[in-house]
């Protein structure tokens, strides 16, 4: 083949890669394009380590913080009376079987969540009758539902409140799907509230470091368990 000197010649057989990164990296302009590559992958790599160790820093600390709100006689009147703030510490979630102990915050706005976990606010208060409902982040801050599909038929989630503490268990397959399963984001009937029986929702990020879709595991008030706090401003 004639060289031409327009265009490269096409060798009859076409080169490896090894080979057009030698040939770049012999090049000034190629090194330095790589060299910057290796800076935003090293950069990349970097953050993507950090957010999630960061976030749960944030959750260590703002945990401790409401922890200390939760065990105030102002909380407990707040309570009470049914008019805790967005952000104030609501429930005290603990899953013995994945050791999760966190406290759950009023409220699902995004400022809210960084505690790590929120109730809807207008579903039921833990053990009124309807559907308690609470979201968990799955991945960040503190990742308190990041292992719910692990539950099983009549495996616990307790909620302690400043005067009760409730002992809900796994249903077991209903309606023609698995417990947990998954819904659509939009999908807002997993909320709702239902007549006649005391439920507990909880909702988190389906699959794991993705928001395509929710995870959902419904359980019901055992309420035989059910315990009278009995520290003093309903703390443990």
């Amino acid at each position: 083949m004639e060289p031409s000197f327009v265009t490269p010649p096409v060798p009859a057989r076409p080169r490896g890669l090894g080979a057009l990164m030698g040939d770049a990296l012999r090049r000034p302009g190629g090194r330095k394009a790589l060299s910057a590559l290796s800076i935003v992958l090293f950069v990349a790599g970097v953050a993507m380590f950090a957010y999630p160790v960061g976030t749960d820093a944030y959750s260590r600390w703002k945990q401790g913080d409401l922890k200390d709100r939760f065990g105030s006689t102002q909380l407990a009147e707040d309570y009470r009376n049914g008019d805790v703030e967005v952000g104030s510490p609501l429930t005290r979630l603990r899953i013995p079987k994945l050791k999760v102990d966190v406290l759950v915050v009023e409220g699902t706005t995004a400022a809210a969540l960084r505690a790590g976990a929120g109730h809807y606010v207008g579903t039921p208060l833990p053990g009124e009758v309807g559907n308690v409902s609470i979201a968990g982040h799955r991945t960040t801050f503190g990742r308190p539902f990041n292992r719910i599909d692990e539950l099983d038929r009549g495996d616990e989630v307790i909620l302690e409140t400043p005067f009760k503490v409730y002992h809900y268990k796994v249903l077991p397959a209903f309606g023609g799907h698995a417990n947990p399963w998954p819904v659509s984001p939009k999908n807002s009937s997993v909320i709702a509230n239902v007549q006649g029986r005391s439920l507990l929702t909880l909702t988190t990020c389906h699959p794991k470091g993705s928001a395509r879709q929710r995870l959902i595991l419904r359980l019901e008030l055992d309420p035989k368990l059910t315990e009278d706090v009995k520290t003093k401003g309903g703390a443990r």
